[in-house]
């Protein structure tokens, strides 16, 4: 891919999953507004979690990470690249409908597990049942996330990023639909959730095919081909889902702590905007991409896609950062401040997504430096480190708890995702140049930093003076635009004069970029 093309692939990623993250703010603001922090959104965090959890294991970590840079190698040569994912198909569907039986008999222990604190209170049982419903939404995820890597290899990139966009208009119209009609709203999401991934996995299925890779359900094959693949996906799996098993960790360490499991999800998913736009895109364009040049031994242009990936990826997530640590309390408050969502829980909340914006940029620079890894079929590695930053982790999480309370988890996950950022760019030392940014992302990235401070700095400035509008029911909307234009326009004004954004780039990806075809 010429950087260009490869602009234009995270342009195409990024804006599908901008798409799926402001229906997941809308579908977020509907779940406080409705439900609020307290014990049913507890119980629903604990059980939704779940599926979310594992999905990371069997879906995007081990599929992204192995089954990609396998299926990639096989489509540029030629070498049975349907039959290959024919078998990774039959082998995921039938390890992951054990697993779901599993879990469905085994909830009560999955729930005592992952939220201890919930025992003895009306949250485990509703957790329990709230887990049952939703916990076979991992079988269509997975299946969904091997058709997504399928198309990913391919270089049609937009399908299999619409597809988690089902997800939140599925949960959005049900919610509104439990509301109007006078039914539990709980509910309604609850059921909701599994029906959603059948439609999500019936959309990249159908673009599979289209591809020219039809796959049909069929019996397990222990082969070479799926040994390997199974030796290099498990490490990865925990690999890639470091940040889950994390957030895991601290759900259990605040379960004990009335409303801090939800607090602790809406900041979550906060930061989660700017992380998925950016970190997702990244993963699912440079994996492919760098694999193929690798291969070619195109080492130069692997660096420079290795590269423009981390300049890309600060371009967008140093000024998020800086919002979130200058202006949490009006953006949560903004977002989330009405129903059954107060001041107290504004504050909470705004308290987490400073904390998590901290470590916003090392969750994304993970997302680049991972595929180094990763297209050279090493999981072992990241691995490693993974192990250090979990480790890392709950040692904080658990002894940070007694000082700080509930907030702990979120101090734990921003340093336990600079440790892994630092394991990485050290691990990653001895590939040579090829694993080492350029000096004209170091450049940009000096010049990104700045421009994002000064945009901190006048939110901070125009919050302190203009704050009062932020709370007037018939201006605080229009006060949060105004104030989200005029970050940008400050961003990307300072950063056109000091070089840090050449929208020139930009403008040239959008109208001339293509995402490759083979």
């Amino acid at each position: 891919m010429k950087p260009i093309k490869l602009l234009s692939g995270f342009l195409t990623v990024g804006f599908w999953t901008l798409a799926s993250r402001i229906l997941g703010f809308l579908r977020e603001i509907l779940i406080t507004a409705y439900i609020g922090p307290g014990p049913l959104m507890d119980a629903f965090v604990a059980a939704f979690r779940l599926p979310n959890m594992f999905r990371r294991f069997f879906a995007e970590g081990a599929f992204n990470a192995a089954f990609v840079p396998m299926f990639a190698k096989r489509l540029e040569s030629g070498d049975d690249p349907q039959g290959f994912a024919q078998e990774a198909f039959n082998l995921l569907a039938i390890t992951v409908l054990l697993l779901v039986g599993l879990g469905m008999v085994f909830m009560p222990a999955l729930v005592w597990a992952t939220a201890g604190g919930f025992v003895g209170d009306a949250r485990f049982d509703l957790a329990v049942g709230y887990g049952q419903i939703v916990f076979p939404y991992i079988l269509f995820m997975s299946l969904a996330a091997l058709f997504s890597g399928v198309l990913n290899a391919t270089g049609r990139f937009a399908a299999a990023a619409a597809a988690p966009v089902l997800l939140n208009i599925f949960a959005c119209a049900a919610m509104v639909a439990g509301a109007v009609l006078g039914g539990e709203v709980i509910s309604w999401l609850v059921w909701t959730i599994p029906v959603a991934g059948v439609a999500q996995l019936a959309l990249v299925w159908i673009a599979a095919g289209r591809a020219g890779i039809r796959l049909r359900p069929g019996l397990p094959r222990w082969t070479p081909q799926m040994k390997n693949l199974v030796r290099v996906a498990l490490p990865a799996a925990l690999a890639m889902g470091v940040t889950q098993i994390n957030l895991v960790v601290g759900q259990q360490v605040a379960s004990d702590i009335e409303n801090a499991v939800s607090w602790l999800f809406v900041a979550d998913r906060l930061y989660q905007l700017p992380l998925g736009v950016v970190g997702i895109a990244i993963g699912i364009v440079l994996l492919p991409d760098l694999s193929r040049r690798l291969r070619a031994g195109d080492d130069a242009g692997a660096r420079d896609a290795f590269s423009r990936a981390g300049e890309f990826s600060l371009l967008l997530t140093l000024p998020s950062t800086a919002a979130f640590l200058a202006v949490p309390v009006v953006l949560v408050s903004v977002l989330y401040e009405r129903g059954a969502t107060g001041a107290e829980d504004v504050a909470a909340i705004a308290l987490a997504v400073a904390i998590y914006g901290a470590g916003l940029p090392a969750f994304v620079l993970q997302k680049v430096l991972q595929p180094l890894f990763f297209a050279r079929e090493d999981t072992r590695s990241p691995f490693r480190y993974a192990l250090v930053a979990m480790v890392i982790n709950a040692v904080l999480a658990f002894g940070l708890k007694p000082y700080v309370g509930w907030i702990a988890p979120a101090i734990a996950a921003t340093i336990a995702g600079w440790a892994m950022v630092a394991c990485l760019w050290l691990g990653a030392r001895r590939m040579g140049e090829v694993a080492r940014f350029d000096q004209r992302f170091y450049d940009r990235s000096l010049r990104i930093l700045i421009a994002s401070a000064i945009m901190g700095a006048v939110l901070f400035g125009v919050v302190q003076q203009f704050g009062w509008l932020f709370y007037l029911p018939s201006w605080r909307y229009l006060a949060l635009l105004g104030l989200i234009v005029l970050g940008a326009a400050v961003y990307f004004g300072v950063g056109q004069i000091s070089g840090a954004v050449r929208l020139g780039d930009l403008r040239r990806a959008v109208r001339r970029g293509k995402p490759p075809t083979r």
